[in-house]
């Protein structure tokens, strides 16, 4: 029978296999491992959380420490014996509490469990080479600006190079790091349902560690929690897990009592709910998506909110609802994006997605656009919001949007950084259009 700490390593083993080697995607694949292992200790599910989370966030980073200690270069490896690798140069490098030989003795553990007894000298050799020179690790020159800051902070180079261009060095380098930063969770008080206060005094009695956050008064800041499904208090539906910068969106709406609001792109339902409630029981809000899965992530948050002006639909927004034609008080339109802002909450993205997806994404944003800008009242708004950092999905297509729809006249925008602003990385553009005369 294995021993707890192997099986931690055997789930960070078989959780980074099928992030990095079958293409699934990380909060998903390890929020399904913890949900089916809740029964685990809090330091083994913060072990494996970490693990799994600093590895695929330093990958760049440790795939060039390995290259400097291994004859057989990391992309000519078995994908089972690299992500090993992997997951220990990480252990070695960044979790001090981990002992040394640990890391080395269960890594070989992992490749014999594995069918790899052949290779277990050969993991043993590099782990050990690169746990004796630890201190004393090349890094690229800062002279190659592109090589060192994406080793430094374990960006793609062509992300590198479009940052420095769009944004110039100096915030490039400061994403990266706001990117590498341990951040709590950030949620949203219900205020439907209970006070700010009462929430706080609630999560306290949880033993959980809270932080006020100064941008908005119904925010806080959670850590210290082992398993957030677990608290009667989320349970209860007495808040909502929401960046700080996402819920700018239904600030910005500030919609009045009575609106009716379609929000075309809704899963998971976060900026919906927020609508919903600041509505105070009055008006209504539509919450669409495309698949019948998204659909019911936005009815389990619903459900568990309580609220009764807001309902899930499946429809995809890029096909014309000739019943909705300006019918919406507010249309919320946060749509499909790169997601380059929320890479240190979705560590693998920056791995998955290349210049070519972007343009086609800019294509999906601007058919999406010229589709739902037409269920707009005359007077009312369309808020256009992504959690990305690219002038193309950004700013370009504010400009494209008003261009092509005079009609429409653009309120504000704003471009958020993480490491600058608070919060995620994240656009938002508000439109108004015209009233007719």
């Amino acid at each position: 029978m294995m021993t707890s700490t192997v099986n931690s390593r055997w789930l960070v083993l078989e959780i980074l296999l099928k992030i990095t080697k079958d293409g699934e995607y990380s909060h998903i694949v390890l929020k399904e491992v913890l949900d089916q292992y809740q029964y685990l200790d809090k330091k083994e599910r913060a072990f494996i959380t970490r693990a799994v989370n600093g590895t695929l966030e330093r990958m760049i980073e440790i795939d060039y420490i390995i290259n400097q200690f291994s004859k057989v270069k990391v992309n000519k490896m078995k994908p089972v014996i690299r992500t090993i690798l992997r997951s220990g140069v990480y252990q070695l490098k960044y979790m001090d509490s981990v002992p040394a030989s640990a890391v080395c003795n269960e890594a070989v553990k992992l490749a014999v469990k594995k069918g790899f007894v052949n290779l277990k000298g050969f993991v043993n050799g590099v782990l050990r080479s690169i746990s004796k020179n630890i201190e004393s690790i090349t890094y690229p020159s800062k002279d190659d600006v592109i090589q060192y800051l994406s080793v430094r902070y374990s960006l793609p180079e062509w992300m590198v190079e479009q940052w420095i261009s769009e944004y110039g060095l100096e915030l490039t380098e400061q994403m990266g790091a706001a990117f590498l930063e341990e951040k709590p969770t950030t949620i949203r008080c219900n205020l439907s349902l209970v006070s700010r206060e009462e929430l706080l005094k609630e999560l306290k009695e949880e033993e959980v560690t809270v932080a006020e956050r100064p941008e908005l008064p119904y925010a806080f800041a959670i850590s210290g929690y082992d398993y957030v499904a677990k608290l009667g208090s989320f349970q209860s539906g007495h808040f909502y897990i929401q960046d700080i910068s996402s819920m700018q969106v239904a600030e910005w709406a500030n919609p009045k009592k009575g609106d009716y609001i379609i929000d075309v792109c809704a899963a998971p339902g976060g900026k919906a709910i927020h609508l919903a409630e600041k509505l105070a029981g009055t008006g209504a809000v539509i919450a669409r998506d495309l698949t019948d899965y998204k659909v019911s992530l936005i009815r389990e948050n619903i459900d568990r909110s309580r609220l009764t002006n807001i309902e899930a639909v499946r429809w995809d927004a890029a096909e014309y609802d000739e019943a909705a034609k300006e019918q919406a008080d507010i249309v919320i339109a946060d749509l499909p994006c790169s997601g380059l802002g929320v890479l240190g909450r979705k560590t693998d993205l920056k791995y998955k997605m290349t210049p070519k997806q972007q343009e086609e994404l800019v294509k999906l944003q601007r058919s999406i656009l010229a589709v739902v800008h037409a269920y707009v009242k005359p007077g009312g708004r369309l808020l256009y919001s992504t959690c990305t950092i690219h002038k193309g999905e950004n700013e370009e297509n504010t400009r494209w949007f008003l261009a092509e729809h005079p009609e429409f006249v653009l309120m504000k925008e704003q471009q958020m950084f993480p490491g600058k602003d608070q919060g995620d990385g994240f656009y938002i553009a508000m439109f108004e259009r015209k009233k007719e005369v």
